[in-house]
């Protein structure tokens, strides 16, 4: 089983140039489409843990449903509670590998994962 995931919106240019940045370095991902799976609280606050310092980045704090009503993007519970019940808030592409995670926008922020 791969140790790498890639948190994927083939609706999204970038989420689709990420996945072909990971197949053309021959990196085996399982594509989770998060808005067709999306995630409970626990693979969340599991996902927020892996990101580390970069948990905040998780949320999509320009989209029109947060901006209505934003949450604490710093509050680990808040966030998972909040992506569960919206994933369309979850910043896309998320690449995960082994224990670590990081939002791979821009597309550079993936060569911490593969260097």
């Amino acid at each position: 089983m791969s140790s790498w995931i890639i948190y994927h919106n083939p609706k999204c240019s970038k989420s689709r140039e990420v996945l072909a940045l990971l197949q053309s370095q021959s990196v085996d991902a399982k594509v989770v489409e998060y808005l067709k799976e999306p995630l409970s609280e626990s693979e969340l606050l599991e996902l927020q843990n892996k990101l580390g310092a970069e948990a905040p980045a998780l949320v999509r704090t320009k989209e029109e449903d947060f901006q209505a009503a934003p949450f604490d993007v710093n509050s680990a519970e808040v966030v998972a509670q909040k992506l569960a019940a919206n994933p369309k808030l979850m910043e896309r592409p998320v690449v995960v590998k082994g224990p670590v995670a990081v939002v791979a926008r821009p597309t550079e922020n993936l060569n911490k994962l593969l260097s």
